[in-house]
């Protein structure tokens, strides 16, 4: 009785707790207060520093800061100001890799950089994933997974009260974990990264920086390759973000031409990490 209690209270604020994404309009579930996803994003961001082994090139380190800066003061200029207490680290890695945590708290793994090649590739590459925070992506998938979470508790309660058996039971919540997978929570993911994508795309445009230049960075990194069919990842395929960028190319160079400074391409990344 209590679960299926708690259910009807998430099911309930699944209702009354649905917003729209600023950029693409469309609807989405947050069900956790923005207040609650910037602490429990800045506790993450510690964690991960304390953790990691940071950047000591204090030239590479000002490179990063000085590209993320332009996007953080770019960002209210397409998007309404979120009042992010934005935060840039780098850290020292192989790991091909970048995020943006609820509340602007970024973190730059020096494995993308030979990918980057310059301040224009590393700000297609932060402007999505600030994108990510702006959109409230975190949120909807927190939400998601409560909603999800209290299905299974609830699926599993009436197959008990049904009377299946134990490995019966097991094989229906495995079937309808893996169909939330495939038909809710992986295309969810991919909608999150085109949105990002498309968001991104105009924070480096407003910035200053040249938003063909992320065209080009998804056709290098495609050379990455990648694992299984593309209806299985939660990333779309590079080849595919390069092409669909090409087609938003025209409303971003719209913003671009309206910036008040250009940098174009910008400076080379630091020569260390160069190809």
């Amino acid at each position: 009785m209590l679960r299926w209690s708690l259910l009807l209270v998430v099911l309930v604020l699944a209702l009354t707790a649905c917003a729209k994404v600023e950029g693409s309009g469309r609807s989405q579930l947050k069900l956790m207060p923005d207040s609650t996803m910037n602490s429990q994003g800045a506790a993450a961001y510690a964690a991960v520093k304390q953790s990691e082994k940071p950047c000591t090139d204090q030239a590479t380190v000002a490179w990063v800061t000085r590209l993320g800066q332009r996007l953080a003061v770019a960002q209210p200029q397409v998007t309404s100001d979120r009042k992010f207490q934005y935060e840039f680290t780098v850290l020292e890695s192989e790991s091909v890799n970048a995020f943006c945590l609820p509340g602007g708290k970024v973190a730059v793994y020096t494995g993308i950089l030979p990918y980057a090649e310059n301040e224009a590739g590393l700000a297609a590459v932060l402007g999505h994933e600030i994108a990510h925070a702006t959109c409230d992506h975190g949120n909807e998938r927190v939400s998601q997974n409560m909603i999800t979470g209290f299905g299974q508790s609830a699926l599993a309660v009436g197959l008990q009260q049904a009377g299946y058996q134990q490995d019966t039971s097991t094989m229906i919540l495995a079937a309808a974990g893996g169909l939330t997978q495939v038909g809710i929570l992986l295309p969810y993911s991919r909608s999150h990264e085109l949105e990002a994508d498309a968001l991104g795309l105009k924070y480096m445009a407003a910035a200053g920086y040249d938003p063909r230049e992320a065209v080009k960075f998804w056709q290098r990194f495609a050379t990455l390759g990648g694992s299984g069919p593309s209806f299985m990842s939660t990333h779309p395929q590079s080849e595919d973000r390069a092409a669909r960028l090409a087609e938003l190319m025209p409303a971003a160079l719209v913003i671009y031409e309206k910036a008040p400074v250009k940098y174009g391409a910008g400076e080379p990344v630091p020569a260390q990490y160069r190809k």
